[in-house]
């Protein structure tokens, strides 16, 4: 739900009430993950989607049902082989739904919506199985551990979801959690469907050529928080790159040397000089980033290679640099270049090989894993 949390406080503050329905879990090929939500106010407005569309309209059904009755419902939709016309995913896999009334700007869930909707790191909990009394309970948890509302069980179930949802947001993930309703791991079983919102992940692109600029325009794209570098002023201006969150004139490893920086981030480095890439890749290739890739030749990375290993980098710091950057599309424009660096940092957050589907006998959907956790905002 928190995927459209600025619309939904949006919502609350115009003082309309909404259900909501939430992808609890997925099994199979399924189009979107979970933590996906489709809204539905009182006079029958609809944002945002839990499906590829095949499973909509029953969705849209059951939020209008829960408004109506005030009570939390759950939900599985899947392919159905008797029935070429049965509401079902197409694609062959099942969809877990928690629908969820939600009065306008009460409690935690208005308070997490809000708090997304800031841009701060903010983390959901509602109970998605478990007894009925329960059921859609929420309990919001914020990066410090502090909560608002309760999930409705015992004391130490409040205390159990927080303790998860904290770790959660430190990864950046969503994910489902198994507890007992007494808090315990043993007590009645409930399923929390754990939220994470945190803010955008990271993309510092180093050089400001027009290769950056196609770059930019594709990271901001792919939900990036952008910052272009580069120690030329005449070059690194916010003129040239407009759609750039930040443009720093700086040396690049002097400013990679000021940033923190967590796993979720990507270092694109355009330089192409090694008078800026040695010593900035020195730093990079050290850091627990998700991606760091590197422009140039085979001949320049092989060049790049020896320089870094005379500063001191070992073969496993080596082996994390993607060099020649971006995989093969055969690019030859910046837009063409900046899409075959985008694809490249797609397959490596969620364990993609990069090779056509077509003919292939890899999944689809990839299931979140490390890396799917270190780069994504929700998994």
């Amino acid at each position: 739900m928190l995927d459209i949390a600025a619309e939904l406080d949006r919502w609350c503050a115009q003082g309309r009430d909404f259900a909501v329905a939430t992808v609890v879990a997925t099994h199979g090929s399924a189009p979107r993950r979970p933590g996906a939500a489709l809204a539905v106010d009182a006079d029958g407005t609809a944002i945002g989607s839990v499906s590829g569309g095949c499973v909509e309209g029953a969705v849209y059904e059951l939020c209008q049902e829960a408004l109506r009755t005030g009570r939390a419902a759950t939900e599985s939709f899947g392919y159905s082989d008797e029935d070429a016309f049965a509401v079902g995913l197409t694609c062959g896999g099942v969809l877990d739904i928690l629908v969820v009334p939600v009065r306008a700007g009460a409690g935690a869930t208005a308070s997490s919506l809000a708090a997304a909707a800031r841009g701060e790191a903010t983390a959901l909990v509602r109970v998605a199985a478990g007894p009925s009394a329960l059921l859609g309970q929420a309990l919001h948890v914020r990066a410090d551990g502090t909560v608002a509302g309760t999930l409705g069980g015992a004391p130490a179930l409040d205390r159990t979801a927080a303790a998860e949802a904290v770790a959660l947001l430190a990864a950046g993930r969503t994910a489902t959690v198994e507890a007992g309703a007494d808090g315990s791991r043993c007590g009645s079983p409930v399923t929390l469907l754990v939220e994470a919102s945190v803010p955008p992940p990271r993309m510092l692109v180093f050089g400001a050529i027009d290769f950056a600029s196609a770059l930019v325009r594709v990271g901001r794209f792919l939900g990036f928080h952008v910052t272009v570098c580069d120690a030329r002023p005449v070059f690194a201006t916010a003129a040239r790159f407009p759609d750039a969150d930040e443009v720093v004139v700086d040396w690049p490893h002097r400013y990679l040397d000021s940033q923190q920086l967590d796993g979720r981030a990507v270092l694109c480095v355009l330089t192409h000089d090694a008078k800026f890439d040695v010593p900035l890749l020195e730093r990079a290739l050290r850091l627990p980033v998700a991606y760091v890739g590197a422009m140039g030749s085979r001949r320049t990375h092989e060049d790049r290679l020896c320089r870094l290993r005379e500063v001191g980098l070992g073969e496993l710091e080596l082996h994390r640099l993607r060099s020649p950057i971006g995989l093969d599309l055969g690019a030859r424009t910046p837009e063409e270049t900046a899409l075959s660096i985008a694809a490249e940092i797609v397959a490596a957050r969620h364990g993609g090989s990069g090779v056509p589907l077509t003919g292939a006998h890899t999944p689809i959907h990839h299931e979140p894993g490390p890396a799917a956790g270190r780069i994504g905002s929700v998994a």
